[in-house]
């Protein structure tokens, strides 16, 4: 079995977040198909917090609230195990301490604290499973790059 992050980009197009859901129908083409292989699909809280503030930044008052309303749902199912998603730990200081010395030289590449928390999440998942398949599901190149291949266990 797989273990796949869900990135900021999959998430805005499975709620579905109007400006940002662009890729809808292929989104959810791969969720089926990620489901039907039995892939663990774990939902990072930087990707929750993230969608939920550019559910927050619609124009439209109506329409920010019936997506927020779905969008609480979802991650609310999530968090009951309720869906296919299973949310990533909430952070530990000591980790949130370590990113944050890291943080300025990945600033400086273009890399936000969200997307660092989710690359560490995914450092932490090939440790916990080292020979599983694990990747992140983006429609971003950078965080889409994160894929690391089944490795067979040594005899």
């Amino acid at each position: 079995m797989s273990v796949c992050l869900v990135d900021t980009s999959i998430l805005c197009n499975l709620i579905p977040v109007p400006g940002r859901d662009q890729d809808q129908q292929a989104v959810e083409a791969g969720l089926t198909g990620h489901i039907n292989k039995g892939v663990a699909l774990l939902l990072p809280l930087a990707a929750v917090l993230e969608t939920g503030n550019h559910v927050a930044r619609l124009a439209d008052g109506r329409q920010r609230r019936q997506v927020a309303l779905r969008f609480s749902q979802i991650v609310r199912q999530a968090i009951e195990g309720k869906t296919p998603f299973t949310p990533t730990p909430f952070f530990e200081p000591d980790a949130v301490r370590h990113w944050l010395d890291e943080f300025p030289d990945a600033a400086m590449r273009g890399l936000g604290l969200a997307d660092l928390s989710i690359i560490k999440e995914f450092k932490r998942q090939c440790e916990l499973h080292p020979h599983r398949r694990v990747f992140i599901w983006s429609l971003d190149r950078h965080p889409a790059s994160y894929q690391r291949p089944a490795r067979p266990p040594t005899p």
